[in-house]
């Protein structure tokens, strides 16, 4: 039976660049969307999937990201106050129990690998999950619930995939692809950023994975890959012939939060989705084009 899966890892020590000025002072994770911010739908994904640890890989200017999910006293206490008792309840949603969230700081910018290598005292040896807010899932079962149905019975390591057009594969971790099973995919073989023509498949990693902990001896060799990173994909690639390894093509609609277009779609999807917002933003949508 495989070991279950009580911790998540963050990885959220990025600068934000594509979004200046917005995140001059601000991490991007800190991105609205519509009334939440982004690292609370990730975290909010986690708590529904089970996860009872929250393990955030941060950097310098990043406090915010801890700060949201904490006691915000004077603000209870005013809402309280004037009687906004829905507004209370909403703010407290957001809290993380007393010694479940955990910080740890990735003092350079080194890659996705080394991010999630440096969370490796917190979650120490057990399988873990991977949470990237800037990949933010729609659907009505949340992606990482769906994956760790998936891992509880098969174990080993699962990745959340989807097809991407083949001129993009050079933009992200692709497939080779064995057996399929339903929405599970053998992995052979994972290439980072490979050119189109180079390609093994069109199935491409998204911002959630489910790991082994032996991923980070893995990485732990620091070798650097595609762009000068330490590449995650590169550490569980090594993994592949040792363990069970699948991709799971879940259910619901991905969008990049980390591209200014992506963003945009996001807010107007999840908007859309809400009984108490979807009429006033289509003729909002109507309005304006």
């Amino acid at each position: 039976m495989a070991k279950r899966v009580r911790k998540a890892v963050f990885p959220v020590a990025g600068l934000g660049t594509r979004f200046l000025p917005a995140t001059k002072v601000m991490a991007k994770e800190m991105l609205p969307l519509v009334d939440k911010p982004l690292i609370q739908h990730a975290v909010e994904e986690a708590r529904a999937a089970g996860i009872e640890e929250f393990i955030f890989v941060t950097a310098q200017g990043k406090q915010a990201l801890e700060d949201h999910f904490d006691i915000a006293g004077e603000l209870y206490r005013t809402l309280e106050g004037r009687g906004k008792t829905a507004q209370l309840e909403v703010a407290r949603e957001a809290e993380i129990p007393p010694g479940k969230l955990f910080a740890t700081r990735q003092k350079q910018p080194l890659g996705l690998g080394h991010a999630v290598w440096c969370a490796r005292a917190q979650v120490g040896d057990e399988p873990f999950a991977v949470l990237l807010p800037d990949d933010v899932i729609l659907g009505e079962q949340p992606c990482l619930k769906q994956m760790v149905e998936a891992y509880d019975g098969i174990g080993g390591n699962v990745v959340a995939v989807v097809d991407v057009p083949r001129e993009q594969t050079d933009r992200y971790g692709i497939l080779d692809t064995g057996a399929e099973n339903g929405a599970l995919v053998e992995v052979r073989g994972l290439v980072e950023k490979p050119k189109p023509a180079d390609a093994p498949s069109t199935l491409s990693i998204i911002g959630r994975y489910i790991l082994q902990p032996e991923v980070f001896d893995e990485l732990e060799r620091h070798e650097r890959g595609a762009g000068g990173e330490i590449q995650l994909t590169d550490g569980m690639a090594r993994l592949i012939g040792r363990q069970p390894f699948h991709g799971l093509r879940f259910e619901g609609t991905r969008y990049d939060c980390g591209d200014k277009l992506g963003w945009l779609e996001a807010n107007l999807a999840f908007a859309l989705a809400r009984p108490d917002m979807a009429d006033k933003v289509r003729a909002m949508v109507a309005k304006l084009v």
